[in-house]
């Protein structure tokens, strides 16, 4: 299911965007943009930063890959070994 962005007035008078899961779930919200050609570049970047970019764990819970700032190397090759492909819980046939 594909999530989708919505701009919404924010109460400074700037906009926001809310990122919403394929179910309607509310996933994250922005900060504040001044205006709306603003929050538009902020879903490009959103868009962009959410395909390539870098998970960087900071919590020291159990399942933690490392409790240190950055993650090293070796630390994100093990969890991404652990880590099962991006559609495997999608049917067969899944392009």
């Amino acid at each position: 299911m594909a999530g989708s962005f919505e701009l919404v007035d924010a109460s400074d008078g700037g906009y926001r965007i809310k990122m919403l899961g394929g179910g309607g779930s509310l996933l994250a919200v922005s900060m504040s943009y001044p205006s709306k050609a603003a929050a538009v570049r902020g879903i490009e970047v959103l868009r962009e930063i959410g395909g390539t970019g870098l998970v960087r764990d900071h919590s020291c819970g159990t399942e933690s890959a490392t409790c240190e700032d950055d993650q090293t190397a070796d630390a994100r090759i093990a969890v991404r070994n652990r880590t099962p492909p991006l559609h495997s819980h999608l049917s067969t046939g899944w392009p």
